[in-house]
């Protein structure tokens, strides 16, 4: 299809405003945002009608408020329309289909004009798109011959998307009105990237705050803001969600930083300068330092495959939870704490730890997200399973009781260390059967980790191997 612009004429059938040069965003985690545009308004006594051009194309309607902030006129809105779907090449084509048209074909010896009945206009659908179909000199053409040369619609077409009103003013003035409204379309996350020295667990924490325009309007000079939290909405589509996150300004010398601060149930951070953001456009901004945080890496093995045991009888089947699985899951934790060079809450997100090779080069080695993390909380992600530690669990006894509901089972888990350092292994049993327990017999000491697990920590040496035996009977 040719791309060229296309000729028309778009009629107005009001006096039609522009956008402003002063807008205000705020964006939400579900793909939406709150626009603010300052509209002037040359207003006259009595009723009349006035559009406006500089909305986007995914407004919701029925959020639009527009209103007078200094309060000196009392507006009244009559009535209020929404054109929200301006012509294009396509659409014009649609809008001529069965009709004969004007193309414009460029040739050695200059313009030349061919005649063409579109007897198929494009057509995008989820299924694909359909070429159009033209009849020209008889012939049929699954292209266009040239530009196609449209003739006025004369119809008050629009070009952009167009708010409209009837505006009864009690008096003549001059105001500087506030247009708000939702919209989808915009969408903001974080991600930050946490730096691991050859050898230790101290990170530097570089964190980017990324902007997404998809509205069908470009907005310059813009204050914007964002809102973390579950904000609830009617919508008839889910929407995607995005992160973001923040930290205090660790230098005098530093550039200027994210604000943040608590509204209402959520929080809310103000970007420190105005910023353009086109549409399409996908925008990045460094927003956060930090250097050092501590951090902790733990080994977990959970041998069983059973996290998804039933609980609303006793499991008697002697074969269940027999399943072993070798991996040996590596977790990164750390504490948001001021303690720590954080404190600050952390919205959820996606967190990439890399680890730096003795080159000086880094390299990655894991990355996970984290949900909604309220300061003085842990932090803690999955990043894989480790390469050099290996674990086994086996089932070494069972007994069921024939005139009693009891069951009494043994286990014996085995994790076995081939790294070159010592490490300390956290193995977590869950108590599948039924929800009365008791360990009778334990070769390590156990702590309980909720109604139905149980945790033991093994220290084990290079090269070693760390087991633990124990026996649980249940009653019901």
């Amino acid at each position: 299809m040719c791309n060229r612009p296309f000729r028309i004429l778009a009629l107005a059938l009001s006096p039609l405003l522009s956008s402003s040069a002063q807008t205000g965003l705020t964006i939400y985690n579900e793909n939406f945002a709150v626009v603010r545009d300052s509209v002037p308004l040359q207003l006259s006594e009595g009723s009349q009608e006035i559009s406006y051009s500089g909305v986007t194309s995914q407004l919701e309607p029925e959020s639009v408020v527009l209103r007078d902030k200094s309060g000196t006129v009392d507006l009244r809105i009559l009535e209020q329309s929404y054109r929200g779907d301006p012509v294009n090449q396509e659409r014009l084509l649609q809008f001529f289909e069965g009709e004969t048209i004007s193309f414009q074909n460029e040739t050695e010896s200059g313009e030349q004009i061919i005649e063409g009945k579109i007897i198929r206009a494009p057509t995008r659908s989820s299924s694909g798109f359909l070429e159009p179909i033209l009849l020209v000199d008889g012939l049929i053409r699954l292209s266009l011959p040239g530009q196609p040369l449209f003739p006025d619609l004369g119809d008050g077409s629009i070009l952009r998307p167009t708010l409209s009103w009837k505006i009864y003013s009690p008096t003549s003035a001059d105001i500087d009105a506030e247009l708000s409204y939702l919209t989808n379309g915009l969408s903001w996350k974080s991600d930050y990237n946490l730096i691991l020295p050859e050898k230790g667990d101290a990170v530097s924490l570089t964190g980017w705050v990324s902007l997404t325009n998809r509205s069908g309007k470009s907005f310059s000079n813009s204050q914007i803001k964002l809102i973390a939290g579950d904000v609830n909405k009617v919508i008839e589509v889910p929407q995607a969600s995005a992160d973001f996150f923040v930290a205090k300004t660790l230098s005098e010398a530093a550039p200027p930083s994210v604000e943040e601060r608590k509204f209402d149930e959520f929080h809310l951070y103000s970007l420190p300068e105005q910023t353009d953001l086109r549409d399409q456009e996908t925008k990045q901004l460094e927003f956060v330092r930090a250097d050092p945080i501590e951090t902790k890496k733990t080994y977990v093995y959970d041998g069983s495959l059973t996290s998804n045991y039933r609980v609303s009888s006793a499991i008697e089947d002697p074969n269940y939870g027999r399943n072993s699985q070798p991996d040996v899951a590596i977790y990164r934790e750390f504490k948001n704490s001021e303690n720590n060079n954080l404190g600050v809450p952390l919205p959820a997100g996606t967190v990439r730890f890399y680890r730096t090779d003795i080159d000086g080069q880094i390299e990655f080695i894991g990355e996970n997200t984290i949900d909604h993390t309220p300061k003085n909380e842990l932090v803690r992600l999955y990043l894989g399973n480790a390469f050099d530690i290996v674990g086994e669990r086996r089932v070494t006894d069972f007994f069921r009781h024939t005139r009693q509901d009891l069951i009494r089972e043994s286990f014996e888990i085995e994790v076995r260390n081939r790294s070159e350092e010592e490490v300390t292994v956290k193995v977590v049993e869950n108590l599948y059967r039924w929800v009365n327990w008791e360990i009778v017999e334990s070769s390590v000491d156990f702590e309980k980790v909720d109604a139905r697990s149980i945790g033991f920590s093994l220290i084990i040496p290079a090269e070693e191997t760390g087991k633990v035996t124990y026996t649980v009977e249940y009653t019901w």
